[in-house]
């Protein structure tokens, strides 16, 4: 008797931190949307843009991060930040924002950078160099030995 007594209040033990885990985490899930729908929505969104670099700035009062970001039709938005500029915003060709859109404004919580060209750029030159120091100690062949141009 002991033993169903003690696994029901497991069971319901379980079965209430599971409600709870879920509700948490559906509260954190921002959905990806268009400016449009980012504007209208009550709930935190997920919207990405590219950075209008020059327009940036950080005012210094309010510790708050000011930018202006367009969509690939052109749409602009306005953004801001209640934090420092990330490191690598400056090189940032697009940007992923999570916030909640308000007065205007969407409020972000948290700004993810994309800087694929910069990594890229990095890795082909690492590519490079990797190659090239292979030909300088006889350990691999030529490019044109091995077929590739």
């Amino acid at each position: 008797m002991k033993s169903n007594r003690r696994l029901l209040v497991g069971m319901a033990a379980l079965a209430v931190f599971g409600t709870v885990a879920f509700l948490n985490f559906r509260n954190t899930m921002a959905p990806y949307v268009s400016f449009a729908e980012a504007r209208a929505s009550t709930g935190a969104v997920q919207v990405g843009g590219f950075p209008d670099h020059p327009r940036a700035r950080f005012d210094m009062v309010n510790g708050t991060f000011h930018f202006s970001m367009k969509d690939e039709h052109g749409e602009e938005m306005r953004v801001s930040y209640a934090g420092a500029k990330p490191g690598n915003f400056d090189q940032a060709e697009k940007v992923v924002v999570v916030g909640r859109f308000e007065n205007g404004t969407l409020n972000a919580a948290q700004i993810l950078v994309k800087c694929p060209s910069k990594y890229e750029a990095e890795a082909d030159k690492k590519l490079e160099e990797y190659k090239r120091q292979m030909q300088e100690d006889g350990t691999a062949p030529s490019d044109a030995a091995s077929g590739t141009e």
